[in-house]
């Protein structure tokens, strides 16, 4: 659509989360290294919260690829909604181990023990990455963190690291779920973007996306895109992508105000605060 005239590789605002956009802001950069040093120590259970939209997922499949296959083993359950023995048969998947879903629940957690030893033997430490963890069944919850019980006589055999929006602090907070959250050694937390960072983060997509021109989006632009996402990533994504379609039908490389706020009245998840008076009136045409 508007590759060729922008001059780009690939959209470079894609809802997609694709780790070579990953923009190591602040706010991830820390959320990412304590997750990295929690596993290092070999702490058992690490939890990473965060609004819709902040950037979650993207993080966890940065870490994911920052981890070291000599030292780590990793397995990633991205369906939260498993049964507790549909998340072991899909734990087991994720470890290589091909077993009949008759086998006995003794058997299967037999096995996966004997799994998580023979890795432990090789030196490689497994760590299972949990997203949308806020979603998960109190009983399937129960079930993670009976998984966590398994370990040799000085380590754990599995460290665990949920991601989640705020509904799992929520969640951890209930009586029947207290011996999980007594678990969880760190927590991280993704916070929306401040100004400086949604400019950064912007240009930052548009320079992987292989963009080398003069700057695409001017500061009152930028301002006007902070202000109506709450500087939440994915609606920035979904504002810059749009604006950028509105930029290439009016032939211009620079996206001004006007036409960023013709991409926020145009999408839903975005309304303009101080600023409805715009849609009504059609003052921005």
């Amino acid at each position: 659509m508007y590759l060729e005239y922008f001059g780009l590789d690939a959209y470079p605002f894609s809802l997609t989360p694709n780790t070579h956009f990953y923009a190591n802001l602040p706010k991830h950069h820390r959320s990412l290294q304590m997750a990295l040093a929690a596993l290092e120590i070999g702490e058992g259970l690490v939890k990473v919260t965060g609004e819709v939209g902040t950037g979650k997922t993207l993080l966890c499949r940065q870490l994911l690829t920052s981890l070291s296959q000599d030292r780590f083993y990793t397995a990633f359950i991205p369906n939260p909604y498993l049964s507790p023995t549909e998340l072991r048969y899909s734990l087991a998947h994720e470890l290589g181990l091909e077993i009949s879903r008759a086998q006995p629940e003794k058997v299967l957690l037999e096995t996966l023990y004997k799994r998580l030893v023979e890795l432990a033997k090789q030196n490689l430490s497994v760590v299972l990455v949990v997203d949308e963890a806020q979603a998960m069944s109190s009983e399937t919850l129960e079930a993670l963190r009976l998984l966590t019980n398994l370990e040799t006589e000085d380590s754990k055999l599995m460290q665990v690291i949920l991601f989640g929006q705020p509904e799992l602090d929520v969640r951890l907070n209930e009586y029947s779920m207290r011996q999980l959250k007594q678990r969880i050694t760190f927590s991280g937390h993704l916070a929306p973007l401040t100004f400086e960072e949604t400019q950064q983060y912007i240009h930052h997509r548009l320079s992987q996306a292989g963009y080398n021109g003069d700057l695409i989006f001017g500061t009152d632009a930028c301002k006007a895109i902070y202000k109506n996402t709450n500087g939440i990533p994915r609606l920035i994504n979904i504002i810059c992508h749009k604006s950028l379609m509105l930029a290439y039908g009016q032939d211009t490389k620079c996206v001004t105000r006007k036409l960023a706020l013709k991409a926020i009245i145009d999408t839903d998840t975005t309304r303009p605060r101080g600023m409805s008076w715009l849609a009504q009136k059609f003052h921005v045409s």
